[in-house]
């Protein structure tokens, strides 16, 4: 469980980055990647992403849990 975790963490923390672009700069990595698509528009894979990095940190969640 513990590669599983830890790959969690490092997909919650490319969420976080993302997010931390979209509130300072207006600009979505995740958009740009999935296909150079514009700010706030989704297609299956960037959808997919937003998935896993979700899942991500629910996971990551578990890992906290474990450190406490």
């Amino acid at each position: 469980m513990e590669v599983v975790q830890i790959i969690a963490i490092v997909l919650a923390a490319v969420g976080a980055l993302n997010w931390g672009l979209v509130a300072l700069f207006r600009f979505d990595l995740v958009a740009l990647v999935a296909g150079g698509l514009k700010f706030g528009e989704v297609n299956l894979f960037s959808r997919l992403v937003y998935v896993l990095v979700a899942i991500a940190g629910i996971v990551s969640l578990t890992a906290i849990g474990e450190i406490a």
